[in-house]
């Protein structure tokens, strides 16, 4: 990857729907150029995809909560899977430190949120420990941002 490369998939990522025939003239290159090189960086698996970003909020979710999840080491597959299988469940993932699972989910209000953890999370066999932290105020959220 060089230099135009990194630039592109900053443009890309501040903004999915920008044309080749824009970006070619931002960089004074040829649309078919431009193609090319996002074609390419498709295809190396670079980019995976395009997506949109909804607002959460109006879409009618008023609680972001992250979970911090220990689970037994014979379960947490099992949980894992179930977890990730809640449209609440916006990420997932297993983490080093304290907490195994790590999770971000989306909820209508506190109902809500009170129902997805007695139905959905300490109803998993398995599970010894939650932590949950409601986000007060985003001051930065990036989507697009490096998948490891």
């Amino acid at each position: 990857m060089d230099q135009l490369d990194l630039n592109l998939l900053e443009d890309l990522t501040a903004d999915g729907r920008v044309s080749y025939a824009e970006l070619g003239r931002k960089y004074n290159l040829t649309r078919v150029s431009i193609k090319e090189r996002i074609d390419r960086l498709r295809q190396e698996g670079i980019i995976e995809g395009f997506t949109i970003t909804i607002n959460p909020e109006a879409a009618g979710k008023h609680v972001s909560a992250f979970f911090e999840i220990d689970v037994e080491p014979f379960y947490l597959d099992s949980v894992a899977h179930a977890l990730a299988e809640k449209p609440e469940v916006e990420n997932l993932y297993l983490m080093t430190g304290s907490s195994t699972l790590h999770m971000h989910a989306l909820l209508n209000d506190m109902e809500d949120l009170e129902r997805f953890v007695l139905n959905h999370i300490y109803s998993l066999k398995g599970i010894s420990r939650v932590q949950t932290h409601l986000i007060l105020k985003r001051y930065k959220s990036r989507n697009g941002g490096l998948r490891l």
